[in-house]
């Protein structure tokens, strides 16, 4: 099926995209939900129909407190956008690439759905995520819900500061936002996380000389280290990218997460860029080494539990997916339902449940299947510098 969609049409008219607040300033709070969309016609039109009404409700909530920088951001796996829009399809866009190598493994897990929920305050993030799932229903299962925090002076747990090198301003939406390269989705950007589980005793043990040697900069100071003495295997040496000799930015939005009582301590990897190949080849480098076997110190304490790439669409796409184009989904699946109780008895292909194992592609629809870490204020790192 085609979309009807501004993203595409305003792109051929030379007219820009307004683009999700992918760039919102850093936050003291932030929720990540990864949904699932239930299989059925309806909840894939409950799921189109909410993508017009997503502004209305983040404005709601953030009057409540319009100080306080409430944003969210929404984004599709590429399961989920064949079910959910057809085509034409993101170029990039493509199922979260698993890495395992000797021991290491960067997992894939299941994933249909992210929003970014970020704000000063807990209670307003808390209050949008509630209203979220509200609206969606019983349409949505939920994969992942991270609930994050700014610790102390933007450190991560394992206490070294993490978002020094991200760009800012204008530099910082030049990074992460798609133009005239895939001009059908202007506006749009690339969204990987990941959910990281630090082994802090292991860590602890560590003197701080060798926690620097492992991340790349110094943990008081936040100063990278000088390169005569930065190991080559350093966090910060093995994500930094770079294209004709300038470094290539993406935009993390990291945040520490945890539960003291489970023994659970973590960072929540959320990095954007333009080409998802910016961060897959950070963490080829990390997973595997650069070159093979000069891998990411770092894994040997941290390891990925998530894994997922979303596509972020413009804000004028999600607004352009009207309530019009989510009946239209279920009504074939109707339109066979109701030839069904017409036809004779027995009739082939006539059976009502042959809607229900078919996308609005005509396609049969694939059971839904569906973890690196941006830790440290690393330059060029995966993780929020």
């Amino acid at each position: 099926m085609e979309l009807d969609g501004k993203s595409a049409s305003d792109a051929a008219q030379g007219v820009r995209a307004l683009a999700q607040p992918i760039a919102a300033a850093l936050s003291r709070a932030a929720i990540f939900l990864v949904l699932d969309v239930k299989p059925g016609a309806e909840n894939r039109a409950i799921v189109r129909s909410f993508c017009g009404d997503l502004s209305a409700l983040i404005r709601a909530v953030e009057f409540r407190d319009i100080e306080a920088g409430l944003s969210c951001v929404m984004g599709f796996g590429s399961e989920a956008w064949d079910r959910l829009f057809g085509a034409p399809r993101p170029a990039e866009l493509h199922p979260f690439k698993e890495i395992r190598s000797q021991g290491r493994h960067a997992v894939a897990t299941p994933g249909d759905v992210l929003f970014h929920i970020r704000a000063k305050r807990m209670d307003l993030c808390f209050e949008l995520a509630t209203q979220i799932m509200t609206k969606l229903g019983d349409a949505v299962s939920a994969a992942d819900e991270v609930h994050g925090f700014r610790y102390f002076d933007d450190r991560d747990l394992i206490g070294f500061v993490d978002g020094t090198e991200n760009p800012r301003g204008q530099e910082a939406i030049d990074a992460v936002t798609i133009g005239a390269e895939d001009a059908g989705f202007e506006g749009g950007t690339y969204v990987i996380v990941q959910k990281y589980l630090h082994d802090m005793a292991g860590w602890e043990a560590l003197s701080t000389e060798q926690q620097e040697r492992i991340i790349g900069r110094k943990k008081l100071s936040d100063i990278e280290l000088d390169a005569a003495v930065k190991p080559t295997c350093s966090h910060s040496s093995l994500t930094t990218i770079e294209e004709n000799g300038v470094e290539v930015k993406i935009l993390r939005d990291n945040m520490p997460f945890g539960r003291p009582t489970q023994g659970e301590f973590g960072t929540y990897f959320i990095g954007y860029s333009k080409s998802p190949s910016t961060i897959e080849l950070m963490l080829q480098n990390m997973f595997i080494g650069r070159p093979p076997g000069n891998y990411d110190r770092l894994l040997d304490f941290s390891r990925a539990v998530t894994g997922n790439l979303f596509f972020v669409p413009a804000a004028s796409f999600l607004e352009d997916v009207s309530d019009e184009q989510a009946a239209a989904v279920a009504a074939p699946s109707n339109a066979q339902a109701n030839a069904s109780s017409e036809a004779p008895s027995g009739t082939p292909g006539d059976s009502p449940s042959t809607s229900l194992s078919t996308d609005e592609t005509g396609q049969a629809a694939a059971p839904s299947k569906d973890g690196s870490l941006d830790i440290g204020s690393l330059k060029g790192e995966i993780g929020h510098e």
